[in-house]
């Protein structure tokens, strides 16, 4: 009874300290929002951001209780799950660079003007405002664009080295036929699908300088030796694989409209100013190739970044 008691009071003190704690933040920020609106913006962004961060984290622990006791791999996680999962693992490399800065002494004041200042390098996506998450996704997205071309470019020229002519002649033509503003159909780019199994197009057996050339259509970092370029491209490309193979059994029509726009934007094209049915028409042309190919070909699907997205009309800004 005694234990009883005092676990009761202790439970009242803690409610108390908590409501106490509840009443002096909201009148913070209420002063916050009065006097310093700005200031006021980023503290919620920053509050807002470490709750999704904590709920991500929660859920990647659950999936990976799942997977352990029920003996799942990555590959056979429902397609939600597994984009969580890759979501999650990219944000943790991108904050290990600002984790290693607030190592020194009183070295987290730096940090947080780096973030201030640099907060599309250095900031997690939940950290971002959605004004921020628009605008740097359109950076990002320029930023690849602008090797669309040269890869295509790379891509006709590698064409020359094809032994079975009849195959080298549908490459050029689909090379060609992109390179003059047009885009390709399905059939004319699994037609050549079993080019991108061997040299010089396979995962495994194209040149390190096209490598270097496709590296940025994933967001990675060319300036890498060979060995570590070939290993992350073949990383990307599986998981990329893996996850269209869960997105064709759930039905890319089972989407809600900011899952579907970060599909496409994953895969290629800005989908922040396109219609959903637009994207999703899109996301559909890439699945039909994408279950069309075998683990041996999925270099394919690195170049159909460059192939399905170089020409990809834009929607009108909506007024």
């Amino acid at each position: 009874m005694r234990y009883t008691s005092s676990k009761v009071r202790r439970g009242a003190v803690v409610r108390y300290v908590a409501s106490k704690l509840q009443w002096a933040n909201a009148k913070y920020e209420g002063f916050l929002k009065r006097r310093f609106p700005r200031v006021y913006q980023m503290h919620r962004t920053v509050v807002e951001g470490f709750k999704l961060l904590l709920q991500d984290a929660n859920d990647i622990k659950r999936i990976k209780v799942k997977m352990g006791t029920q003996g799942i791999e990555f590959q056979d996680l429902p397609y939600r799950e597994m984009e969580k999962f890759r979501q999650f693992h990219k944000d943790v490399m991108k904050a290990i660079p600002i984790f290693l800065i607030c190592i020194p002494p009183f070295a987290n004041y730096l940090a947080f003007v780096l973030m201030y200042y640099f907060p599309r390098q250095l900031l997690l996506p939940q950290f971002w405002t959605p004004r921020q998450q628009v605008e740097f996704r359109r950076v990002y997205h320029s930023l690849r664009a602008q090797h669309y071309q040269p890869v295509l470019k790379e891509l006709q020229c590698l064409s020359q080295k094809v032994q079975n002519r009849p195959l080298q002649d549908r490459l050029k033509d689909l090379c060609t036929k992109v390179q003059s503003g047009e885009n390709p159909r399905v059939p004319e780019i699994l037609a050549v699908k079993s080019l991108f199994s061997e040299a010089p197009l396979g995962i495994k057996k194209m040149s390190v300088a096209h490598m270097r050339c496709i590296s940025p259509l994933l967001f990675l970092t060319p300036r890498l030796p060979g060995f570590m370029i070939g290993r992350r491209l073949n990383s990307h490309a599986l998981e990329l694989l893996q996850l269209d193979r869960a997105l064709s059994k759930l039905g890319p029509q089972q989407l809600s409209d900011s899952e579907l726009k970060q599909a496409c934007y994953l895969r290629g094209i800005s989908s922040e100013d396109l219609d959903i049915n637009h994207c999703r028409e899109w996301l559909t042309q890439w699945l039909q190739i994408s279950s069309s190919i075998k683990e041996s070909e999925v270099s394919l699907l690195l170049h159909c970044i460059a192939l399905l997205s170089a020409n990809h009309p834009k929607a009108p800004h909506r007024q």
